[in-house]
């Protein structure tokens, strides 16, 4: 499966008022997100979505999975990464090619991701401010493509202060990278029925990353 079908253009990166935030809107077009979407349900069969804890005991409101040998996992004993899935203690399934072809496409990082967290987000589920810093690699680029429902993202510096906030579609890939790696990032919003790509509703939001 190809990031484009043969008669659309390239991906086009639009420039961000963040430093090191990179996006690429509508790098997958409506044949390679339903193809992904496809993917991404199979491997789920293997992998079923679950609601994780934080440390502190309180249910994530997002449901979760992982793709890949390294799958980030969260609960009474912290966040770290495991090759198991906590609930069935099988082997995380393999990153769809696709994924790995737009992370050679977008932000060329000569290593490979070994790690793809999915979020399933419906009835209202959000993800408060947050910095994705649990990985070996802190200078690897993390990459994350939205499916489905439009998201209100929310990011900021690292070391706090004002916030900027924006839309992300369907098919839309971003990336932090360099100064904006450890950047604070969550979603306030999604915003309902705003796509029908997703079975039963909702988005999809699937995150690379070097983790061991």
């Amino acid at each position: 499966m190809s990031v484009r079908s043969a008669n659309t253009p390239t991906p086009v990166e639009v420039k961000t008022a963040v430093e090191g935030f990179r996006l690429w809107p509508g790098a997958l077009d409506a044949a390679a997100q339903a193809d992904l979407v496809g993917e991404v349900f199979a491997r789920l069969d293997d992998a079923p979505l679950y609601r994780p804890t934080t440390p502190g005991g309180r249910p994530f409101s997002v449901q979760m999975s992982n793709f890949g040998p390294l799958g980030w996992v969260s609960d009474r004993g912290g966040y770290r990464y495991q090759s198991t899935h906590p609930e069935t203690g099988r082997p995380w399934p393999a990153i769809p090619t696709v994924l790995l072809d737009l992370w050679d496409a977008t932000v060329g990082w000569p290593t490979p991701p070994d790690a793809c967290l999915v979020n399933l987000y419906r009835d209202a589920a959000k993800m408060g401010l947050h910095q994705d810093k649990d990985e070996a690699d802190l200078g690897a680029p993390v990459l994350s493509v939205s499916l489905g429902d439009t998201a209100t993202f929310r990011i900021g510096a690292a070391e706090g202060g004002r916030t900027t906030t924006l839309r992300l579609d369907s098919g839309d890939v971003c990336a932090l990278t360099g100064p904006a790696r450890l950047a604070r990032h969550g979603v306030d919003r999604v915003l309902a029925g705003s796509s029908r790509l997703i079975p039963g509703g909702g988005r999809l939001n699937l995150t690379l990353r070097c983790a061991g």
